[in-house]
């Protein structure tokens, strides 16, 4: 029990009695006053399919609680589903969201005074959100991921919800037909868990798990099996054990564990959004990261595993093959991972890799072994140039052209540029330009799978750029750059392209250029105004005003 909270209870006279009876209340015995006092953050809920488990996963890591001698004190937080917002108004709270679940962890711990914290979380938001509280809050925690969706099936294929967002532009382009439109969409999703590929969600877990506040191997369990409820009431245990011994986040979230999570997400080719996440939990840690160590750390680490988007398996084969473990064996066998980093389990990711092989298993091909991965680098590039100045974040795996230079097709909405894209306005060559859609922007920095996916599916992948200052789902792949910074609403130069300006993307040499002298771009910057703000009142506009640059994980404190 904390010192705040116990001094509150033995306090003598009047004030002792109340706080005693309002404890009792909710299940409190005599006895029950000296243990430790554990928040059970519990983000179940109905609204998407990531967290529709969590609840089960809630009463299971209560009664492990229970059993190892704390005393678990349940409270919800919030999910926003990005699947179902995606291409909405809606999606602008998404990001908001990683801030709200965050700010509603750390007030309830630190207004009841927690010992600890247990987070359970499913959907992309979820994630993040809770290590940023954890990290705030500085209390011993251990984060519980809901677990991945198994894939679905139709026609000898698997199926995720990017597949369903694909058939959009398959059947624009008259590829499918609209009966089988619907076969995707009926079959993508067949039940509990979070999006199956190596999208944002599982990317999230996978690099929690190799920062060592989540238990080895709990990243890539399906949320419907055993194991998953298992592993949360093992997860209970060692929290309990982390607050005898007092085993701290920021004990954990060390710069050597931010690298090690880096280069798990590069080996298991993870989605741009752990840029932006991992730079704000390391903003909460007050650990020292830059959106250029993830280019340093790219050019050294391969991608070790052929996974979705790009790839050919989803979550739930990872898992079968040795999962994160097995990855990180072999990082740390070639010298890619710090071994010495602590877990809360109180040992050493290398001692908990201890008996783990070197090389993945030869009667499977999902994790690629060191002479042979899926490409000799990491696939999350950090471009820079005249548009953008701060950075911007690609992913430049399963594309065959690494550089496009091309006349801009401007647009200053997701929804604008979406009715292009179906009107089928846009050719090959082109190089989308989505703007004022970034963290103050949108507000909220909206994520572009739905455009993204519809290129794919037109055929145009590899032949068409596009560049924004919002987002990219885990699911997106091409040639895409997200991320731009500075962003248009604060006057960054891709406020200043106009249509038809030449644009190039160049992955290897890291280039991000708008081909307009300076001079013109000056003309262009003086007679350029801010936008009116689009929102005026409630979340988004708070949001808006609080919120960095994109550069610095878009952190509103």
């Amino acid at each position: 029990m904390s010192d705040n909270i116990r001094s509150k209870i033995v306090t003598q006279g009047v004030q002792r009695s109340p706080n005693r009876a309002m404890l009792r209340a909710v299940g409190f015995g005599d006895k029950d006053f000296e243990k430790p006092i554990v928040g059970v953050a519990n983000a179940h809920s109905t609204i998407t399919p990531c967290n529709k488990g969590i609840g089960v996963l809630a009463d299971r890591a209560e009664a492990a609680l229970k059993k190892a001698g704390a005393m678990p004190q349940v409270f919800g937080t919030i999910t926003i589903s990005d699947g179902i917002s995606m291409g909405t108004e809606g999606m602008k709270y998404s990001l908001v969201s990683r801030e709200v679940i965050a700010d509603s962890i750390e007030t309830v711990c630190n207004g009841q005074s927690m010992d600890g914290v247990l987070a359970i979380g499913g959907c992309d938001k979820n994630m993040p959100g809770a290590m940023i509280a954890l990290a705030r809050l500085n209390i011993p925690a251990i984060f519980v991921y809901g677990g991945t969706i198994k894939p679905g099936h139709y026609k000898d294929r698997d199926l995720t919800i990017v597949s369903s967002f694909e058939a959009v532009g398959q059947f624009t382009a008259q590829k499918i037909d609209e009966k089988e439109l619907m076969e995707i969409e009926r079959h993508a999703c067949p039940g509990a868990g979070s999006c199956g590929g190596m999208y944002t969600a599982n990317t999230m877990s996978s690099a929690i798990e190799a920062m060592g506040l989540s238990l080895m191997y709990s990243s890539t369990m399906a949320a419907e099996d055993l194991e998953k409820a298992e592993s949360t009431a093992k997860s209970a245990e060692v929290l309990v054990n982390a607050i005898k011994k007092q085993i701290l986040p920021r004990q954990l979230l060390t710069r050597k564990a931010f690298e090690n999570a880096i280069a798990v997400v590069m080996a298991v080719g993870g989605s741009t959004n752990a840029v932006l996440h991992l730079l704000s939990i390391a903003h909460a840690a007050q650990v020292t990261l830059s959106i250029d160590d993830f280019e340093t750390i790219r050019a050294r680490v391969p991608v070790l595993c052929d996974l979705k988007p790009s790839g050919k398996y989803v979550a739930t084969d990872l898992h079968k093959a040795g999962g994160i473990p097995q990855v990180m064996k072999i990082l740390l066998a070639h010298g890619l991972l710090h071994g010495d980093a602590l877990t809360i389990t109180g040992q050493t990711i290398e001692a908990l890799l201890n008996d783990i092989p070197v090389e993945p298993r030869k009667d499977q091909d999902v994790i690629r072994p060191w002479t042979n991965p899926v490409y000799p680098q990491g696939h999350l590039a950090i471009l820079k140039g005249n548009l953008a100045e701060e950075g911007a974040v690609a992913k430049i795996t399963g594309i065959k052209l690494h550089k496009i230079t091309g006349p801009a097709r401007v647009f200053e909405s997701e929804e604008s540029c979406m009715e292009a894209i179906l009107s089928r306005k846009i050719k090959a060559g082109d190089v989308i330009i989505i703007r004022y859609e970034g963290p103050k922007g949108g507000p909220g920095m909206r994520e572009m799978l739905s455009p993204t996916s519809a290129i794919i599916g037109e055929g145009l992948g590899d032949s068409v750029g596009l560049i924004t200052d919002g987002r990219f789902s885990g699911g997106t792949y091409g040639m895409v750059v997200g991320h731009v910074a500075p962003e248009a609403a604060v006057g960054g130069n891709i406020a200043l392209v106009l249509e038809g300006d030449s644009i190039t993307i160049d992955a290897d040499a890291r280039l991000l250029q708008l081909n307009v002298d300076d001079e013109e771009l000056m003309r262009r910057r003086a007679s350029w105004r801010p936008p009116e703000p689009r929102y005026t009142r409630g979340v988004l506009a708070k949001y808006a005003k609080l919120v960095s640059t994109a550069s610095k994980g878009a952190v509103t404190d």
